[in-house]
C-alpha cells in the first residue's frame, strides 16, 4: 500500500492541493455575499493551480486527474463555508424566540450566569410567520440556577440575536471571532420552566478526568495547569492565567499544540524502535511500524483532548513529519509543509482565518529553513547549541507574527521560552501523565502529581516575576508594520544562508536605528478626527488635533462590571482632555477603568455630578484654544443646578477652520431651543452626535432645521429597548440632507475633518447607512450622496 501511494506521488501535488483548498475556502466566504466575484476567484486559483501543476511536470493525464482533484477539493471547502454561513442568524430574525434541541458544549459559569454552547441539532421558530435557519452552534447565556453539564442534551427556548459585537478600529473582533468559531447565533435562555434535560451526557473518558481532579490534593493553579497541558481543558485557565501566559509570551505552552503532541510521537517512537530493536534485532531500522504507532498515538492525543481544531491539525502535522523523517517513500519538507496544509484546509476550511494555523506554519516554515542542509545535532553540547540556534532564529519572526495577529510583544519570551520550554516540555508534561497511568492508584498519582505542582507554582512565580521586570509592550497601531517588517528582515539576515557575518551585523545595526528613529505620525495642520466608538447603547467620542487629543465621555459600565473602554486602547494612554457629559451610566460608566489606566490631564462635568472626579465644571462660555481649533462649551447654565441630569449635559463645540463639530450628551429640547441654537450662531453644523442616541426628547424640529448637519451620528446599541434612534428623528435629518449614520450597525464612525472636505470610515461595510431599509420602525434610511 505504500508502494501504490509513492507511486501516486508526484512532486507537483502537494502546492496546488492547498492553493485550491484556500481558494475555495475564499471563495465560500464570498458565495453568499457576492456569487460572480467568489466563482471569478475560485476559477483565478484553479487556474494558478494548474499552472503550478504543469510547471513542475504535472501534465497529461495525471495532469488531467490532478486538476480534478484541486477542483473537487476547492468545490469541498467552498460548500462547507458557504453552508456555515447560510447557518448565521440573520438580522431581520434579530430578537425572534426559537426552540432549540442540542448538545451542550464548552460549559462555563460566572456568578449567577451560566455561559454555554449548543450544538443544535433541530431548530423551530415559536412564530408562525418565520423559519428557522440552519443554526450550527450558538452561544448562549442563562441567567438563572440551572444543573447543565457538558455533553448532556437539553431543549430549550432562547431568544437569539446575530453573532456580531463591538466592532472598533484596531480592537479584538469579536464578530470574526465567532466566525472562525462557526458560533452561527448569540442569545440567552427563557422560560426556563419549559427547559428539559432530554439525555445525560455520554461518558467520556477526558470529562472523566477532569472531574477526577477535584479529589486531587494540589493547588488550584496546579490543577489548571495539568488539565491544559494534558488534557487540552483550556477554558478552566482563568483570565489572571491568559494575562500571565500573554504577558511573559508562553501562551502556546498552555495550550495542546504540536509542542505537547509532538513530544508524545517522540516519547511513543523512541519505546517502539526499542521494542523493535529488541523484536528484530537485524532489521530493526528498517521497521515501519514504529512510526506508524507513533503517528496513531499523536491522534490518539489529540482524541484524549476532544479533537478539538488545533490539537487536530497537530496531529496531521506531527503524522506527516514522521512520514517524512521515517524516509519511507516520503516527500521532502517543503513538499510535505504543502501537503499539510492542504490537509489542514480540506479538514476545516475556516483554516485560513485562524492565527493559529498562521503561527504554526511559519514556525515550521523558519526551522525547514534553519536546518535545510545542516547535519543533526549530537550530543548534549550539540543539542544545546541547536537549542540556542533556533531560538534566535524563530523568536523574531515569531514576534512579528504575533504583533501583527494580536497587537502585542512581549520582549522577555525569547528567553523566558529558552528556558520554560524545556521545564515544561521535559519534566511537566511527562510527570502529568504520569499521574495519570497511575490514577487508579490515587497514593502513587499524588506523589507524582506533587513535583509537578511544585513546578506549576514554580513556573507561575517565575512568570510573574520576569512580566513585572519585562511587562508586555502593547504598541500604537502605527507601530505594527514597521515593527514586524523591522523583526522579519533581522531574521532573513540569519536564516538566508551565504551572507557575510559582518553584512548581518551591520544590517542588524541599520534595522536597530531605523526602529529608534520611528516617531508617530501627527495629523496635518488644520485637520481634525472625530470617532465615535462602538460601544453599545451608550456613548463614547474622541477628538484628535496635532497635538491635541480630547474624550467626550467614556461609554457605559453593563451590570455584569464590563466596561467597552477597556477594549479600545493599550494602558497608559494620555488625554489633554476628557468631557464627562453627565453622569448617567451609559456615559460615564468606563470612568473607573478610565482613571485607573490612563493619564488625564483635564476633566470636564457638570455641576452636580456624583462622579467623585477632581473635575473643571463645564459652564457655557468656557473655552480653550489649541492647535489653531477652539473648543467651546455651550451648555449648561452657571445656574443649572434645577436642570434635570441629562439638562445638565456638557454640550460641546468644537470649531477648526470652517468646521464645526458639536456634541450635546443627552440635551433636551428646551437647552436646544434656549442654550444651543442663541450661540451657535449661522452656518451649517458639519458633524453632529446627535443628542440622546436619537430620542425624541432631543433633536427638535427647529433645531435640525437651524443646524442642517452633513453628517449625523448616533450611538446607540442594535436593538436596544428604547428604540433609538427615533423614526421620526431620523426622519428629520433626512429631510434636511444630512447623511445619517448608526454605530449599532455601522460599527464605530470615524470623521476626518480638513478644509478639503470630509471622510468617512465606517468599521462595518455595508452598514446602517448603507441599507436600503433599517429596521426601526418603517423609515427607510439612506446615504445622501
Amino acid at each position: 500500500m505504500m508502494t501504490a501511494l509513492c507511486r501516486a506521488w508526484r512532486p507537483g501535488l502537494a502546492m496546488p492541493l492547498a492553493l485550491a483548498a484556500i481558494g475555495g475556502a475564499l471563495a465560500g466566504e464570498a458565495l453568499p455575499a457576492a456569487t460572480g466575484m467568489g466563482l471569478a476567484l475560485l476559477g483565478v486559483l484553479l487556474l494558478l493551480g494548474a499552472m503550478l501543476a504543469r510547471a513542475t511536470g504535472w501534465t497529461g493525464r495525471r495532469g488531467l486527474v490532478g486538476g480534478g482533484l484541486c477542483l473537487l477539493v476547492a468545490a469541498w471547502c467552498a460548500l462547507v463555508l458557504a453552508h456555515d454561513r447560510a447557518g448565521r442568524l440573520g438580522e431581520a430574525l434579530a430578537g425572534q424566540e426559537f426552540r432549540l434541541r442540542g448538545v451542550v458544549e464548552n460549559l462555563a459559569r460566572d456568578g449567577r450566569r451560566t455561559r454555554f454552547e449548543l450544538g443544535v441539532t433541530r431548530c423551530e421558530a415559536l412564530a408562525q410567520d418565520i423559519a428557522c435557519p440552519p443554526l450550527g452552534r450558538v452561544r448562549l447565556s442563562w441567567y438563572a440556577d440551572n444543573t447543565l453539564v457538558a455533553g448532556e442534551r437539553w431543549v430549550l427556548t432562547a431568544r437569539l440575536r446575530p453573532p456580531l459585537g463591538f466592532t472598533n478600529p484596531d480592537t479584538f473582533d469579536y464578530a470574526a471571532w465567532l466566525r472562525r468559531e462557526r458560533i452561527h447565533a448569540l442569545g440567552y435562555v427563557r422560560a426556563t420552566e419549559t427547559a428539559q434535560r432530554l439525555a445525560p451526557a455520554a461518558f467520556s473518558l477526558r470529562q472523566a478526568a477532569l472531574d477526577s481532579l477535584a479529589e486531587v490534593p494540589m493547588s488550584a493553579l496546579g490543577k489548571r495547569w495539568l488539565a491544559a497541558l494534558t488534557l487540552g481543558a483550556g477554558a478552566g485557565l482563568t483570565s489572571d492565567d491568559w494575562a500571565l501566559l500573554n504577558a511573559t509570551g508562553t501562551t502556546h505552552l498552555m495550550v495542546i499544540s504540536g509542542l505537547h503532541v509532538g513530544m508524545v510521537a517522540a516519547l511513543v517512537l523512541w519505546l517502539l524502535r526499542r521494542l523493535a530493536r529488541w523484536l528484530v534485532p537485524d532489521a530493526w531500522r528498517l521497521t515501519g511500524w514504529p512510526w506508524a504507532g507513533a503517528a496513531l498515538a499523536a491522534f490518539a492525543y489529540a482524541g484524549l483532548a476532544g479533537f478539538a481544531p488545533p490539537t487536530l491539525r497537530a496531529a496531521l502535522m506531527t503524522a506527516i513529519g514522521l512520514w517524512v523523517a521515517s524516509g519511507r517513500h516520503a516527500p521532502g519538507w517543503w513538499q510535505a509543509w504543502w501537503l499539510a496544509l492542504a490537509l489542514v484546509v480540506i479538514t476545516d476550511p475556516m483554516a485560513p482565518w485562524l492565527p493559529g494555523v498562521w503561527l504554526s506554519f511559519t514556525a515550521v516554515a523558519v526551522l525547514i529553513l534553519a536546518w535545510s542542509g545542516r547535519p543533526r545535532p549530537r550530543g548534549v553540547r550539540g543539542w544545546c547549541l541547536a537549542l540556542l540556534r533556533t531560538q534566535w532564529l524563530l523568536a523574531p519572526v515569531m514576534a512579528a507574527a504575533v504583533l501583527l495577529a494580536f497587537g502585542r510583544l512581549a520582549p522577555a519570551a525569547p528567553l523566558i521560552n529558552l528556558l520554560a520550554v524545556p521545564v515544561v516540555g521535559s519534566l511537566m508534561v511527562p510527570l502529568g501523565f504520569c499521574g495519570w497511568l497511575l490514577v487508579a492508584w490515587p497514593m502513587l498519582a499524588g506523589w507524582v502529581w506533587a513535583p509537578f505542582d511544585l513546578l506549576a507554582r514554580s513556573v507561575a512565580a517565575a512568570l510573574a516575576w520576569s512580566a513585572q521586570v519585562v511587562p508586555l509592550w502593547q504598541p500604537a497601531a502605527w507601530w505594527h508594520w514597521p515593527l514586524a517588517l523591522a523583526l522579519l528582515l533581522w531574521a532573513l539576515l540569519w536564516l538566508l544562508p551565504g551572507l557575510a557575518t559582518t553584512l548581518r551585523l551591520w544590517g542588524g545595526v541599520l534595522l536597530l536605528v531605523s526602529v529608534a528613529l520611528l516617531r508617530a505620525p501627527l495629523l496635518p495642520p488644520g485637520t481634525l478626527v472625530v470617532t465615535v466608538y462602538d460601544v453599545g447603547q451608550g456613548q463614547l467620542v474622541e477628538l484628535r488635533s496635532r497635538h491635541q487629543r480630547v474624550l467626550v465621555d467614556a461609554g457605559p459600565r453593563f451590570g455584569s462590571g464590563f466596561m467597552p473602554l477597556t477594549l479600545l486602547w493599550p494602558p497608559d494612554q494620555h488625554f489633554d482632555a476628557v468631557v464627562v457629559t453627565h453622569s448617567d451610566r451609559d456615559h460615564a460608566g468606563g470612568v473607573p477603568a478610565l482613571r485607573a489606566q490612563h493619564r488625564v490631564d483635564r476633566w470636564w462635568a457638570p455641576r452636580g455630578n456624583t462622579l467623585g472626579l477632581p473635575s473643571r465644571p463645564c459652564v457655557a462660555g468656557e473655552a480653550w484654544r489649541a492647535d489653531g481649533a477652539s473648543w467651546r462649551f455651550l451648555s449648561p447654565p452657571a445656574d443649572a443646578e434645577a436642570l434635570s441630569r441629562n439638562d445638565r449635559s456638557c454640550v460641546l463645540l468644537v470649531t477648526l477652520g470652517s468646521r464645526r463639530v458639536l456634541i450635546t450628551g443627552d440635551a433636551g429640547v428646551a437647552i436646544e431651543r434656549h442654550q444651543l441654537l442663541p450661540r451657535l450662531g449661522v452656518g451649517r453644523i458639519d458633524l453632529l452626535v446627535a443628542g440622546h442616541h436619537g430620542s425624541a426628547t432631543s433633536s427638535a424640529p427647529s433645531f435640525v432645521a437651524a443646524t442642517r448637519p452633513r453628517e449625523v451620528v448616533f450611538s446607540s446599541g442594535r436593538g436596544n429597548p428604547f428604540g433609538h434612534p427615533r423614526p421620526a428623528v431620523v426622519a428629520r435629518f433626512q429631510a434636511v440632507g444630512s447623511r445619517i449614520w448608526n454605530t449599532a450597525y455601522d460599527g464605530a464612525v470615524r470623521f476626518v475633518l480638513s478644509a478639503s472636505g470630509i471622510e468617512v470610515e465606517t468599521q462595518r461595510h455595508p452598514g446602517w447607512s448603507r441599507r436600503a431599509t433599517v429596521d426601526a420602525g418603517d423609515v427607510g434610511v439612506e446615504s445622501s450622496p
